[in-house]
């Protein structure tokens, strides 16, 4: 089969990055950076300068989520990963109960299970690509949920599940795309490498006050390695630091993508602007004769990162080459997901008119390919 195809250029997006994480990083972020910021780069993270810059991104983001009084933001450097590992040691009493249905949120479960602290987590599991609830437990301290899983789109509602245990919510690539109510969870968490436009490498999570209470109570006489103390990063966050060093640009292009998330209408404008996208995207599927939403139940369908199963006539994989040598980067599926797929990133920065140059792209490739 001959690759080598040439897509017209009134057809192409005016931008090729539909990356599910890192994403786009909007061009007028990278301006602003280099021409207006710079000077903060190669300047010291515990200055007025740069804490002023840490203190805005926490306003911002506290106001773009409408956080109640008494909630607080909170940052650490390593990415929601290194969340996993801090939650077991400052935050996770005995017990934890997992909703598990992708590969991310199954990680943050078998970190859970390797802590010889902690009892052997409970399990909620279903298919890849399907949608599963927590439900209420008296042996559990945290419930473990994920707005959204990257690796196969679907996303989830967030809510409390009883008055005993509190809510953690895997934010990572929900967070800046989806509404939620603050008051549904205590742990909020993300990486700024997806809805909000930046690098990756920090973590932010947006706590309740029985989260600082937790945090408080479960790092009294445990040991906590400093790097995974949440209760560190509390004390620092709230001097408008972090612990130890950040990539200033990181913080700059967040709060650059805040801001522009805030002037242009907040969340509710951010994840209508997604929902564009993604509805687009899936009705193209559902008309296709060779494509079709991966995630069957509409309502678990993700608006921030789309996947979209082929039929086995059409080699996803070329289809995605094709795409890669004409502008149009990382729609390939999730690595260990192993299916003739596409995985589309539909966060804010993107345009929706975008994802519809996209779908008439990628069938201008698959017509020409079987001409």
């Amino acid at each position: 089969m001959d690759e080598n195809i040439t897509i017209p250029e009134d057809l192409l997006p005016h931008d090729g990055r539909f990356g599910s994480g890192p994403s786009k990083v909007r061009p007028e972020a990278l301006h602003e950076l280099a021409q207006e910021r710079s000077s903060l780069m190669g300047t010291s993270h515990r200055q007025a300068p740069v804490r002023t810059l840490v203190a805005r991104l926490k306003e911002g983001l506290a106001e773009l989520f409408g956080l109640p009084p008494g909630y607080e933001v909170v940052l650490g450097l390593g990415g929601a990963t290194l969340l996993w590992d801090a939650l077991a040691y400052s935050f996770i009493e005995h017990k934890s109960q997992h909703v598990v249905i992708g590969e991310f949120s199954a990680r943050f479960a078998e970190t859970i299970a390797a802590a010889p602290h902690l009892a052997a987590p409970e399990l909620i599991e279903a298919p890849f690509g399907t949608a599963a609830g927590p439900h209420s437990s008296s042996e559990v301290d945290v419930y473990a949920l994920i707005h959204n899983e990257t690796s196969t789109g679907v996303c989830l509602p967030v809510h409390r599940v009883d008055r005993k245990g509190l809510v953690v919510v895997d934010a990572t690539s929900a967070a800046g795309g989806m509404l939620v109510d603050p008051l549904e969870f205590d742990v909020y968490y993300f990486s700024p490498q997806k809805c909000f436009a930046s690098d990756g490498g920090l973590w932010v999570a947006l706590c309740s006050e029985a989260a600082v209470e937790r945090i408080a109570s479960v790092t009294t006489g445990r040991y906590v390695p400093p790097s995974l103390d949440l209760g560190l990063s509390l004390v620092n966050s709230r001097k408008n630091q972090t612990y130890n060093t950040p990539a200033l640009a990181t913080l700059l292009l967040m709060l650059n993508q805040i801001e522009w998330m805030l002037a242009a209408g907040g969340l509710a404008w951010a994840a209508g602007r997604c929902l564009e996208s993604s509805s687009c995207l899936y009705s193209w599927a559902e008309r296709s004769l060779y494509a079709r939403p991966f995630v069957v139940q509409e309502s678990a369908r993700s608006p921030v990162v789309g996947t979209v199963d082929f039929e086995d006539s059409v080699d996803a994989a070329a289809v995605a080459r094709i795409l890669r040598r004409n502008g149009i980067v990382d729609t390939e599926p999730y690595r260990k997901l192993g299916r003739n797929q596409l995985r589309i990133g539909m966060y804010p920065a993107v345009e929706p008119s975008d994802v519809e140059r996209l779908t008439r792209c990628v069938d201008f490739v698959v017509g020409t390919m079987h001409e």
